[in-house]
């Protein structure tokens, strides 16, 4: 993860992106279509056509950081607005690198039921109904505590 200032915004840039572009012509396009300032702190994120590739550009105080990734499987959720940017927290941000939707995410499972057991002298007289998702398609699996 890259290490970000407290109070840095981070913008997407709504709509695909020639991911051919590199940092002048990428901080050109803030500058000239979003009338932002790409030299100011802020991060921007690019997405491709294709939807697995992202850019980011960020100007540290120093330099000019470019960053790249691309995902393996999957696609990066974008927002659907067609032109302009939409700024989202550096949470967020996090979600959205690593593949999660960044608008709502969710823990990969979550307890439906709690039940008394009929017959049980353990210490853990509990049983918790859960919804898994595996490879094999097996759902609402007995989880003993």
């Amino acid at each position: 993860m890259i290490p970000l200032p407290s109070g840095i915004q981070v913008w997407l840039v709504t709509g695909h992106t020639d991911m051919r572009k590199g940092f002048g012509s990428l901080a050109g396009f803030v500058q000239e279509r979003l009338k932002r300032d790409p030299f100011d702190g802020n991060l921007f994120i690019f997405r491709g056509r294709r939807g697995d590739l992202i850019k980011m550009i960020w100007h540290d105080g120093q330099g000019a950081c470019l960053f790249t990734k691309r995902l393996e499987r999957g696609r990066f959720i974008w927002p659907s607005v067609a032109d302009g940017a939409v700024t989202i927290s550096t949470a967020q941000m996090a979600y959205l690198i690593e593949g999660i939707d960044w608008r709502m995410p969710q823990k990969t499972w979550r307890p439906e039921l709690v039940s008394r057991l009929a017959n049980n002298d353990y210490d853990l007289p509990y049983q918790v109904i859960c919804r898994r998702d595996h490879w094999d398609g097996a759902t609402n699996q007995a989880i003993k505590g």
